[in-house]
């Protein structure tokens, strides 16, 4: 009989459903919420309402596409935390719900560990996919960490942001430059046709493995407070030079420390998670800079770098093989670490 994990993500504006059956993916299915891009960023109210009413349409068709019925449902992961609070109370009552209704295991999930094993997501059993131990470049809005897996159960952190995020620096420059929500896509198509040396922007000496991108935005805000007041329209005239100079500084920021993970902590393969890990660049510079070390890559399509229930199920698959299921008691969390 088939083991068939539902996974459920609703930890910020994303609501997603997705069917993993004997490790394979057979959906995957998210509902985006538009109506957060007015506001320049996600309103937590008006995302959890938001998830209200598209968990239960979500849910039925990533059942539907997979071609199972509710009973046939095996057990459900869900992710219990880190994000936001009020979204991610809609995805744990669902699932928790669920779950009695059919009187069927629940899986808790971690949202970064989910990032992390979203490269064990296969469609086909043949499916490649990394050796543990390997290293992980976790890179989104809220989390820049640098994570060595040595199995689906123990990650190490051996190297964080003290302060702002890569995936916030993105965004935060993108909104002073007047680009529309979320702006990391923006800068990213923009730097495709800019040239990274044209502007230099401030980078931290911070020691270790730890990073900082407080002190670039600063300087990025600095660099259009001292041009613009010469040139009133210099944002315009030099977006596309501002957005690959911005892009071409955060990768080196990253990339520095990855090389110094690596000498530290020797490993054979390298992946890359989040939602950074969408941005072109970054994706072309972790490819390159595996190449150069003889290490392998793991890059993965950028459907599963977002927020998506397919990771959460894929993760939710290896505890159910280790019965590791979630009391229906432990509530969702919205901050912690690997």
């Amino acid at each position: 009989m088939s083991v068939n994990i539902l996974g459920i993500e609703s930890s910020c504006d994303d609501t997603s459903a997705a069917v993993i059956s004997d490790g394979c993916l057979r959906s995957n299915v998210i509902a985006s919420q538009k109506v957060h891009e007015a506001y320049g960023g996600v309103v937590p109210e008006l995302a959890s309402r938001a998830h209200q009413q598209n968990i239960v349409p979500v849910v039925s068709e990533a059942l539907r596409q997979a071609g199972i019925d509710k009973s046939e449902v095996t057990a459900i992961a869900f992710t219990r935390g880190p994000g936001l609070l009020g979204s991610l109370l809609v995805g744990t009552s669902f699932a928790k719900g669920m779950a009695v209704g059919l009187d069927i295991p629940l899986v808790d999930v971690n949202h970064l560990h989910a990032h992390i094993l979203s490269h064990f997501i296969r469609k086909q059993p043949e499916d490649p996919v990394p050796d543990f131990p390997f290293m992980c470049l976790l890179v989104s809005g809220g989390n820049s960490q640098i994570v060595v897996a040595r199995s689906p159960y123990d990650m190490e952190i051996v190297g964080k942001t003290i302060d702002d995020a890569a995936g916030e620096a993105f965004d935060k420059c993108a909104k002073v430059m007047g680009l529309p929500y979320p702006g990391g896509p923006h800068i990213d198509r923009l730097a495709a046709v800019g040239n990274p040396k044209a502007f230099r922007f401030s980078k931290p000496h911070i020691p270790g493995l730890d990073y900082s991108f407080s002190g670039l935005k600063t300087s990025f805000l600095y660099t259009l407070r001292d041009n613009l007041r010469e040139d009133p329209d210099f944002i315009r005239n030099n977006e596309a030079d501002l957005a690959a100079s911005l892009q071409a500084t955060i990768i080196d920021i990253l990339m520095d420390k990855l090389g110094q993970a690596l000498d530290r902590y020797p490993v054979e393969h390298i992946a890359i998670g989040g939602g950074v890990s969408a941005n072109s660049g970054v994706r072309d510079a972790v490819a390159d800079f595996c190449r150069r070390k003889g290490v392998r890559a793991w890059i993965p399509e950028r459907a599963f770098t977002t927020d998506n229930a397919a990771m959460v199920a894929a993760a939710g698959y290896f505890k159910y093989l280790s019965n590791q299921f979630c009391d229906l008691s432990l509530p969702p969390y919205s901050r912690v670490t690997v």
